[in-house]
């Protein structure tokens, strides 16, 4: 009657191993999505409120450039073309689309340009020297972007500090381990606000 039993225990757990194994495999991708530093972002595409200025040359009469910010659809306007998908491009796909759109239909030579006029920013909030809008430069982290804002005052809880992505993506950055070299340093992106929270005691 024992050995009948152990053999059905034995019998259930083997069925339950592969169910559990999915399950915590499927814990440990969730977490990763959510912690990742650099999940789904990048700056260089072209984002809703972006200025642009778009450049043609190489036509028989000078055409001024056309500036504009992107819509809340994403899209520029053009003349003759009228509205282009700009947001989610690089500034080198935009240039390309324009350029197909006009030639061959409106020109036979065409050089097209695009550049971005517009300031990124980044948002460090709570308890650093001097909270507020910073401006976005390639390659800055949690750390830095808090030591750009006159660094920690004495009352932050360097242990939990809140970085939010544009996305509404969280994740809680614990600095002395990063400045002891225990864990990895965040990047900041456009757009993000990084949030040091005050100490309890």
């Amino acid at each position: 009657m024992n050995l009948s039993i152990t053999y059905r225990m034995r019998f259930v757990w083997l069925c339950l191993l592969p169910v559990l194994a999915l399950f915590f495999n499927g814990c440990d991708t969730n977490k990763q999505a959510v912690t990742d530093p650099n999940h789904e972002v990048d700056v260089s595409h072209l984002h809703v409120g972006d200025t642009v200025t778009v450049t043609l040359d190489g036509l028989p009469t000078t055409v001024p450039p056309h500036e504009e910010s992107i819509k809340e659809d994403g899209t520029i306007t053009l003349d003759d073309i009228g509205a282009i998908k700009a947001a989610g491009k690089t500034m080198g796909e935009l240039q390309r689309d324009i350029y197909n759109a006009y030639v061959p239909r409106f020109y036979i030579h065409l050089n097209v340009t695009v550049t971005s006029t517009s300031e990124r920013v980044y948002y460090v909030q709570g308890e650093v020297g001097h909270p507020g809008e910073q401006l976005y430069h390639e390659g800055i982290t949690v750390t830095r972007a808090i030591a750009a804002a006159s660094d920690f005052t004495d009352f932050a809880n360097r242990k939990n500090v809140v970085l939010t992505r544009v996305n509404g993506q969280r994740m809680i950055v614990n600095c002395d381990k990063v400045l002891a070299g225990d864990e990895v340093d965040p990047l900041v992106y456009p757009g993000d606000q990084v949030h040091v929270k005050r100490k309890l005691w």
